[in-house]
């Protein structure tokens, strides 16, 4: 097969602190001035093509009707697949003042009664369609207890002469029309994914995401001219936010929406007609549409950006093989905005998840039984006001001088590249020993590479902990896995303790393990 020529890659921009102290409707504002108010920006999931334009003027529109029977500074709940309607949605919530809580639909109505009781969400916007289509009616109408439901489809037939005004008027009249906070204050509320414990809400400032989108834009080189993005994550991550939604935007790069990454035909078709030539993605679902992508049907993509999980060695050489694609992978954290680190296309340290933003600092702390690496902690611009937590509604819980602790064990080249070794969280102390969970999921994915596998650790009355695999593999046990250590130079104190069959591995609605879930079928599997 024929390779694509290299890509030419537009050389990154520097770091610019005095653009982000503006608040994000503004500085969608400022975008559509630098690149034209005319120019056509947005591809809905539908092939609907938005300009600047129009973005702005239903903004003002849809944010006239929203904040009536809300205060300034209110959290607002939103509840919309990746596309236009996110997007107009979040931007008339800021222009108005208030702030925009995203809400994981796959996250289950005990979780979002929970998150939205930490933001004090009293209203919750979505759609008809949405809700049909996704089969939501069951938690619409759980969540209608505790939340008032409004849907945009019914707003945007009922826009009084007033909200229809406001849309005419607000772009030529902004200091009359709508109020956006200082970019100080809250910009956005997310969540976090709840795979260890309750959701907490994550408060980014507009700054903290306007700091983001510039330390991206200075660390990889993007185009306005001859880019375009697919996105197909959510919204209510924090990566398909701000890198899939908010960056293209204020970039003036043309983004094209995908209302779901589970959808590799549509995916790939919608690529090779668009011309699309940035793909973001995780490891599971480019692995996806590389698979499912004819020769040719990817080409134009010049650049992956991948995140939320480790990007697999044959993932990587099977991409690069088929299409040409280098795939950038980074490190975020929604408490980050969410990018803390990533690689760049003529920086890349494959098994690293690259280098620092501009602008952040970090710091190591040694964690005992790890003879390398330690516990990151981060500070910079990016880093989230604080927490919302549903014990304490309402109220930010800050950081200490700025400090993020990601809760991650990492080890730092000399050239800056981050390693991620693993979560605090996900490694077992066996008699004074660090042991890391995903190594012992690993040696059962190597033994049964078809199935999924889940480890937690348990009290051990000798050693202090002991290490229990849940597994789907039907002829799961522990002596295959400790016959594989042993031939593969693994230790064996990363082969578990016990190992357990079990039906199905329990997950979140994101498709990340289920880890306090699995922790109590562990518990009970046990004392049976």
């Amino acid at each position: 097969m024929q390779q694509p020529l290299q890509p030419i890659v537009p050389a990154p921009l520097t770091y610019q602190p005095d653009r982000t102290r503006i608040n994000l409707f503004t500085a969608l504002r400022r975008a559509a001035r630098e690149f034209g108010e005319g120019k056509a920006i947005l591809v809905d999931g539908d092939e609907r093509v938005l300009t600047y334009k129009e973005i702005i003027r239903a903004a003002y529109g849809l944010g006239s009707a929203l904040r009536k029977g809300t205060r300034r500074g209110e959290s607002v709940g939103v509840m919309l697949p990746t596309g236009a309607g996110a997007v107009i949605g979040f931007f008339a919530l800021t222009a108005y003042g208030r702030v925009p809580a995203m809400l994981n639909f796959t996250a289950g109505s005990k979780n979002l009664k929970s998150a939205m009781r930490a933001a004090k969400v009293k209203r919750l916007i979505t759609a008809h369609k949405f809700v049909e289509l996704g089969g939501l009616q069951d938690l619409i109408s759980e969540l209608s207890k505790v939340v008032e439901i409004i849907y945009l489809d019914d707003l945007r037939e009922k826009l009084s002469l007033g909200d229809k005004l406001n849309a005419l008027a607000g772009p030529a009249l902004p200091s009359v029309i709508g109020a956006p906070l200082h970019h100080k204050q809250p910009g956005v509320i997310l969540f976090t994914s709840g795979t260890e414990g309750e959701p907490k809400g994550v408060v980014l400032s507009h700054e903290n995401v306007m700091a983001n989108v510039e330390q991206v834009r200075a660390h990889i080189g993007l185009s306005p001219d001859t880019d375009i993005v697919f996105n197909p994550l959510p919204t209510f991550h924090c990566f398909g936010l701000t890198v899939g939604a908010i960056l293209p935007l204020i970039g003036g790069i043309k983004v094209l929406f995908h209302p779901s990454p589970l959808q590799p035909k549509e995916i790939v078709r919608r690529i090779r007609e668009s011309g699309a030539t940035i793909l973001l993605a995780t490891d599971t679902f480019i692995s996806q549409y590389a698979r499912t992508g004819a020769e040719g049907d990817l080409d134009s993509i010049r650049l992956a950006v991948c995140g939320a999980e480790r990007v697999k060695d044959e993932t990587r050489a099977y991409v690069r093989r088929k299409f040409n694609i280098e795939i950038l992978e980074g490190y975020g954290a929604t408490e980050a905005s969410p990018v803390v680190a990533a690689n760049q296309w003529e920086n890349n340290k494959p098994g690293t998840v690259g280098q620092l933003m501009a602008g952040m600092e970090s710091k190591l702390v040694p964690v005992e039984g790890m003879p390398e690496g330690g516990r990151l902690h981060i500070r910079g611009p990016n880093i989230m006001m604080g927490y919302l937590r549903p014990t304490n509604p309402g109220v930010i819980e800050r950081l200490t001088d700025g400090w993020h602790d990601t809760g991650d064990i990492v080890d730092i080249d000399s050239d800056g590249f981050i390693k991620i070794l693993g979560r605090v969280k996900r490694f077992a102390k066996i008699g004074g020993e660090m042991v890391s969970l995903a190594v012992v999921e690993n040696c059962a994915a190597a033994v049964w590479p078809d199935h999924m596998h889940a480890a937690v650790t348990l009290p051990d009355p000798k050693k202090g902990e002991q290490v229990v695999l849940l597994s789907e593999a039907p002829e799961a046990s522990r002596s295959p896995i400790l016959e594989w250590a042993q031939t593969h130079g693994v230790p064996e104190i990363s082969v578990p303790r016990r190992v357990f069959k079990v039906g199905q591995i329990p997950v979140l609605g994101t498709g990340k393990v289920d880890y306090s879930a699995v922790r109590n079928e562990a518990e009970r599997l046990m004392a049976d």
